[in-house]
């Protein structure tokens, strides 16, 4: 078995949340290393939708303006009817009122210009590493092993291994996602082909009898255009999944069902979709959970793998970096607070705004219903969305209030029962929060 560093964090898996959480570990001074269960990074496609909550962890982190310029810069999406009239218009972010503009970004340019900052740090990415099972905890730390029948240990051990999460099985053995019965059928098609009426807004989403159409711009210079519907489909195992996906005459006849019903872009849009541009997206969820931590605190899970919610918000990825953020802020306060506590609530705290991002996604998902359905459906009324509370937290206040009002028992006098991941690790973990806003 190989000795891990006294103070150490081990992060389990090489997406967003596991390459971004690095970053901000290694701001804290706080020393990690990821692993990988693929061979070299994702080369994962599609795009993803940045709203400024998540925009601004990336600038915490140093990686907005290495990646702004490299994806879609936009302010708002608009709802609009058949007829082409305006229903409504929802933000996605705004330079004046929130800070930031929304970014949409291709996942891959996203994940490489992060293992850039990596490299650039000197932060270890092990590929070829498939984590397998906990095989003990103690007061002092984890040791795991991996398929390959080697073991590591750590000081902690953070699941960032998305929806399916395999360090998830060590707290919840026999948890499974929960399938929506919906599954986003999509494809990416240029922007021409849609043939748009001159100063025609998008992303937008075209609501008919028929259902919801969604247009979403991505590239730099908005050149293609991702389109797509909801589709329900009942669950299914992988290789079930893999069929759906396989058959793709069937897809581009979902897409193209009902055309002659929406407006003309509509119908351009889904005039020729080439089969490689076509995509399959179930939506699980992971239920509420009671704990993100295990009872000795050594090991936790963040992202998909605690709270994966439907993607109808956009708010997956960006609340994905609202807990690296946050834990890695709390983290850095090991030597201030009682971590057992403060795990706890941060899990609270995280968990009350995953809870209005659910709330949320209902809004939206009604707003994509035919009308029909949505008056027929338990709770159905549309409600004014007030989106300030979400776009503009500030994030190190939280921490630094809670901070404030629980310091450590060793701190007042007490037995101190916090993580080992203290000042010998980061002797300037006492300085001014301010230092690490830049």
């Amino acid at each position: 078995m190989t000795p891990a560093p006294r103070h150490q964090v081990a992060i389990i898996g090489s997406g967003l949340s596991g390459l971004s959480l690095a970053l901000a570990l290694h701001q804290q001074k706080i020393g990690c290393t990821i692993y990988e269960t693929r061979a070299a990074p994702l080369d994962i496609g599609g795009a993803v939708m940045l709203s400024p909550n998540a925009l601004k962890v990336l600038d915490a982190l140093g990686a907005y303006e290495r990646v702004r310029d490299k994806g879609y810069n936009f302010e708002t999406l608009e709802y609009k009817d058949g007829m082409g009239n305006l229903l409504e218009t929802y933000e996605f972010g705004g330079e004046e009122k929130y800070g930031f503009k929304g970014l949409r970004i291709y996942r891959h340019v996203l994940i490489d210009e992060l293992l850039a900052m990596l490299k650039e740090r000197d932060i270890h990415v092990q590929f070829g590493k498939k984590f397998s099972e906990v095989l003990s905890e103690t007061e002092e730390g984890v040791t795991w092993s991996f398929i390959d029948g080697t073991t590591q240990s750590a000081s902690l051990l953070v699941g960032a291994d998305g929806i399916h999460s395999a360090v998830r099985r060590y707290l919840y053995p026999d948890l499974q996602p929960t399938f929506t019965g919906m599954a986003g059928i999509t494809a990416a098609v240029p922007t021409a082909q849609l043939k748009l009426p001159t100063s025609y807004h998008i992303p937008v989403t075209i609501q008919t009898e028929h259902g919801a159409f969604v247009i979403a711009p991505q590239k730099i210079d908005g050149s293609e255009v991702l389109i797509g519907k909801q589709r329900h489909v009942e669950d299914l195992d992988r290789a079930g999944w893999d069929r759906v996906f396989a058959d793709k005459p069937d897809l581009v006849e979902f897409l193209q069902r009902d055309a002659e019903k929406f407006p003309d872009i509509v119908q351009n849009a889904v005039s020729h979709i080439p089969h490689d541009q076509i995509n399959v997206w179930p939506f699980y969820v992971v239920p509420k959970l009671d704990r993100w931590a295990s009872s000795k605190r050594h090991v936790i899970i963040l992202g998909d793998a605690a709270h994966a919610v439907p993607p109808s918000a956009g708010q997956g990825i960006n609340q994905a970096f609202e807990d690296i953020h946050t834990f890695a802020l709390l983290l850095g306060q090991a030597d201030n607070v009682d971590m057992r506590e403060a795990l706890g609530s941060w899990q609270s705290y995280r968990q009350e705004r995953v809870e209005k991002i659910m709330a949320l996604n209902k809004q939206i998902e009604l707003r994509r219903m035919p009308k029909a359905e949505r008056e027929s459906t338990p709770h159905g009324a549309l409600v004014e969305i007030d989106l300030g509370w979400l776009y503009q937290p500030d994030f190190r206040a939280d921490v630094e209030a809670w901070v404030a009002k629980h310091p450590s028992r060793a701190l007042s006098g007490g037995q101190e029962t916090s993580l080992s991941l203290g000042a010998s690790c980061n002797p300037q973990i006492n300085v001014d929060w301010e230092m690490h806003k830049q």
